[in-house]
């Protein structure tokens, strides 16, 4: 491994022994080490060149590569306290911005004091950075006279790059690394097996996620859910080499051009209700992968259509097919009789604010779905609304089906043509006005991926619960756009879907209503794009709208709010996770 130089940027110098520590067992002896902004007080070493450099740059991130090209650095180490997202941590933003697009070799390094590091466990799949991390992984063996235990975790559905005859490849390399003493291959939850197989080990090296689309968690959600797992040492290896160019002959390929990925998801990705229309066979998949499956119905004063969903989802998908578990309807403080109908159907019926209590409560759709994934037990947890005036039961098993059928599907989208009322006359296509012109341009500009979902929007959906706790919910309109951001940042295109539900018909909002909409779901894209530095705001992103009113003979100006609120990933919360860890 040629590290003639590593390069150590440094926030606080009382906390960096360890990562100081870390880098001079990496180093040869002639070899040097350029930590910025510390004193020698805190680790002499003469292998170590302590300096404090000035740079003047509008990121932090800009500032590094700055320094790298400038010191020549072979390898860059960033400290790491355990989230790669969140603005709190000091190396947040930054870890996103080098990890997407890493200068030199990198290496993101939660150690705290490392400790006598004997036993090594060295996770891989066999892809791009699984060399690179052998590398480290037998240079701290040597110098911890230890030994290097490889774990590979097989899955039926991993991507092509990460083929048998690939990982072949890496493992005939293991013979000539001594310090390897084991070789662990096993399948099944990598998160689990990586838990599990730590418990046994001092340190974990591992390789940053190399998939093709951003994630929100870039450094992977395996090593995000290991760091909050466990406060043993962690390091996470990538290389400048970009993953597109990488094949099992390490020879330089063309990817795919953006516009053909989204056609190929859009052909393998998108489904029609009648696909599943045989409940029976739903119902003995569900059973076969022993899963749950919840709905939720979310309302406000929905007493004209409540009656008729209510019936024929409990008629036909609880009680002729038990394909459903549960049906619970989530009011939101309805004021007309949608509880009571409910109630009289035999459903069972939670107010959101009362959910929770103890964490506040806001309105919004988006509220009573984050708090619906306390109270329902599903492993499979879907959602429909309670305003559709044609309902039929291909609204629930429409978006089951990829679940149940598709292993790798994690998400599902709903889409249908939306009837809309002109001049009094009910004509066929012209519904989705908010989708069409404004969510779709938004992602046809900043989010091309997702430029394949006919109704981004949708109401309806249904996802596993390992996906849904593992990302933030917006508490209004904004819900729909930030679930969909987020999961595609955290699992990937290819694990989304979207299924033909044919019509909606459903009351039509006025024009000034879908405005404040729009306004709310732009400042929910915007945020996602600020946080993840594909855009820079001069100033805050305004939350108050101004609406035009007409008046008699002129009009007027009205000030109003509108600010959806941002609720944490359900996993976050304790009392959730003291709950799931109760259920059978």
């Amino acid at each position: 491994m040629q590290c003639e130089k590593i390069l150590l940027p440094v926030v606080v110098p009382s906390e960096t022994r360890g990562n100081i520590e870390l880098a001079g067992r990496l180093l040869p002896a002639h070899g040097k080490l350029v930590a910025l902004k510390v004193t020698h007080a805190i680790l002499p070493d003469p292998r170590v060149e302590l300096k404090t450099l000035v740079r003047v740059s509008h990121h932090l991130s800009e500032g590094i590569i700055e320094s790298v090209a400038a010191e020549n650095a072979d390898l860059l180490i960033l400290p790491w306290k355990g989230s790669a997202s969140s603005d709190a941590a000091l190396f947040g933003r930054t870890i996103d911005r080098l990890v997407e697009t890493p200068p030199c070799n990198l290496l993101v390094a939660r150690v705290g004091e490392l400790a006598n590091c004997k036993k090594i466990l060295l996770a891989v799949r066999g892809g791009p950075y699984a060399e690179f991390a052998l590398q480290i992984a037998d240079r701290l063996a040597l110098s911890f006279s230890g030994e290097i235990t490889v774990l590979h975790c097989e899955q039926h559905f991993a991507a092509p790059e990460f083929s048998e005859s690939l990982y072949g490849d890496f493992l005939r390399g293991l013979r000539f690394k001594p310090n390897v003493k084991r070789l662990v291959t096993v399948e099944g939850n990598p998160q689990e097996i990586i838990l599990q197989e730590a418990q046994r080990h001092d340190l974990v090296i591992t390789g940053a996620t190399a998939g093709a689309e951003p994630r929100s968690f870039i450094l992977g959600p395996i090593v995000e859910q290991f760091a909050r797992s466990t406060d043993k040492p962690l390091l996470v290896v990538k290389t400048p080499q970009p993953f597109e160019t990488w094949d099992k002959q390490r020879r330089l390929v063309q990817p795919k051009a953006l516009s053909e990925r989204v056609d190929q998801w859009f052909a393998e990705n998108t489904f029609h209700r009648q696909e599943f229309g045989d409940l029976a066979k739903l119902v003995d998949l569900k059973h076969k992968q022993n899963l749950t499956i919840s709905l939720g119905l979310p309302a406000l004063n929905e007493a004209e259509t409540i009656g008729n969903i209510a019936r024929t989802i409990k008629h036909k998908l609880f009680d002729e097919f038990p394909l459903l578990d549960e049906i619970v309807l989530i009011d939101s403080s309805s004021s007309d009789d949608t509880v009571k109908i409910a109630e009289d159907i035999g459903i069972s019926v939670h107010a959101h604010k009362d959910i929770l209590p103890q964490h506040g409560t806001f309105r919004g759709k988006g509220e009573a779905l984050w708090k619906s994934l306390f109270v329902l037990k599903g492993d499979i947890i879907a959602w429909v609304d309670t305003d559709i005036r044609n309902f039929y039961p291909g609204f629930v098993y429409g978006l089951l089906g990829p679940l149940l059928r598709e292993p790798e599907i994690q998400y599902v989208k709903g889409f249908y043509r939306r009837p809309i009322k002109m001049e009094g006359k009910l004509v066929s296509e012209g519904g989705g006005r908010v989708t069409e012109l404004t969510i779709r341009p938004l992602f046809n500009l900043f989010y091309p991926e997702l430029s394949g979902m006919i109704q981004p929007l949708a109401g309806e959906y249904a996802g596993r619960r390992t996906a849904l706790e593992r990302v933030p919910f917006f508490t209004g309109y904004g819900v729909e756009t930030g679930l969909l951001i987020d999961l595609f940042n955290e699992i990937g295109l290819n694990a989304i879907a979207q299924v033909d539900l044919e019509e909606r018909v459903h009351r039509n909002q006025p024009l000034a209503s879908l405005s404040q909409m729009s306004f709310a779901i732009i400042q929910v894209v915007m945020q996602r794009l600020q946080e993840k530095s594909r855009i820079q705001m001069m100033d805050e992103v305004n939350r108050s709208m101004k609406l035009i009113k007409p008046q008699e003979k002129s009009y007027a100006l009205e000030l109003k709010p509108i600010q959806d609120r941002e609720r944490p990933p359900m996993l976050t919360i304790p009392e959730y996770r003291a709950k799931r860890a109760t259920c059978p």
